[in-house]
């Protein structure tokens, strides 16, 4: 009982000190707040004393109204002082877009220039494409729902504007697109044409036969002088002369070795080859020879060198083509484009 009693009076004690010490937190920030009230409400008096001798202004202000106005002031300060800031930036980002679309203008302009020269030269590639198409017999159909006008280039030079006053060359542009699209289809059938001539081509004896291109036709196929005797004789093929012997001879056409042989009366060192189509190639006064009877060669290939061997004035190639057992003047079928620039009709013997 006396143990309880004794916690019953620690507890009062504690209550007790416990309420002390809270009342006198509490007149301590009762009296804070009463010296910070009094001090706000302490007045200053400003006195405004002319240069002249006039009346003497005095004005009287609280530290408070003080305070308001300094934080007042400085408020208005740190908000033009933002608000500045904050126009600068803008400004700064309003010219760099300015100079951007500026620059973007100036690359419009540019394009719409090289759309320009677009135009000019896909309408020559239309020309040009349409004789192509036309000589090789292929039809190139002109979409109405996907070109503009007649369904060829021609809208391409229409450079007026749109009611809302942009210029077309978004819409010919895609027209171009189409017109390619639509050009896929033949220039694929074109190719695989093409693919299958050159099948042909090679199997015709139709490229010089001097290797590189070189040399030119000396004597012509046909009635000619005979260089020994001076007589007029039938030359059944074409001479060629690079005016030196050793450069090399090549196959005309794909084929077979037939004949590899000397005639020292006559063609001297000679081969002949017999090709698809019943053509056969020969190739005579040979210096000497890179292939065997039998040996199956590509056009290109080359088979021997320029001579002076059997009845001959001089190194040349004497070159002959035979369909069947005709000949034809080999001249009609070497391809031009190897022949240009290079043919001398000089008159000489050979």
């Amino acid at each position: 009982m006396a143990r309880v009693h004794g916690y019953k009076q620690l507890e009062n004690s504690f209550v007790k000190e416990v309420k002390k010490r809270f009342f006198a937190y509490m007149n301590a920030v009762a009296l804070f707040f009463k010296s910070v009230f009094s001090a706000l409400r302490h007045r200053y008096t400003i006195v405004l004393v002319p240069h002249s001798e006039k009346k003497v202004y005095n004005i009287q202000v609280t530290f408070l109204s003080l305070c308001v106005i300094v934080l007042t002031l400085i408020g208005m300060l740190s908000s033009f002082i933002w608000y500045e800031t904050s126009y600068g930036m803008q400004r700064s980002d309003l010219q760099s877009k300015d100079d951007r679309l500026r620059e973007t203008q100036a690359s419009l302009d540019q394009l719409r220039d090289e759309m320009s020269v677009l135009w000019r030269e896909a309408h020559t590639f239309q020309s040009a494409l349409s004789g192509v198409f036309s000589s090789l017999g292929v039809n190139i159909a002109a979409d109405s729902s996907k070109t503009t006008g007649s369904g060829d280039l021609s809208s391409f030079f229409d450079m007026r504007e749109t009611s809302e006053g942009r210029l077309r060359e978004a819409d010919d542009a895609r027209s171009l697109a189409n017109y390619l699209s639509s050009a896929v289809e033949p220039l694929k059938e074109m190719g695989a044409l093409l693919d299958s001539q050159s099948s042909l081509l090679t199997e015709v004896p139709n490229i010089w036969p001097i290797k590189g291109g070189m040399g030119h036709i000396s004597m012509f196929f046909g009635e000619n002088q005979d260089p020994f005797t001076g007589q007029l004789y039938v030359h059944k093929g074409i001479d060629l002369s690079t005016y030196r012997q050793g450069d090399p001879i090549v196959a005309t056409a794909d084929g077979q070795i037939v004949t590899v042989a000397s005639d020292e009366g006559g063609f001297g060192n000679y081969v002949i080859i017999r090709h698809k189509h019943g053509f056969y190639t020969r190739y005579a006064h040979l210096l000497s020879f890179r292939v065997r009877t039998g040996q199956r060669v590509q056009q290109g290939d080359v088979i021997g060198y320029i001579g002076n061997t059997g009845r001959s004035t001089g190194p040349h190639l004497h070159y002959e083509v035979h369909i069947g057992s005709d000949v034809v003047d080999p001249y009609k079928f070497l391809n031009i484009r190897s022949v240009a620039g290079r043919v001398k009709l000089n008159g000489g013997k050979n």
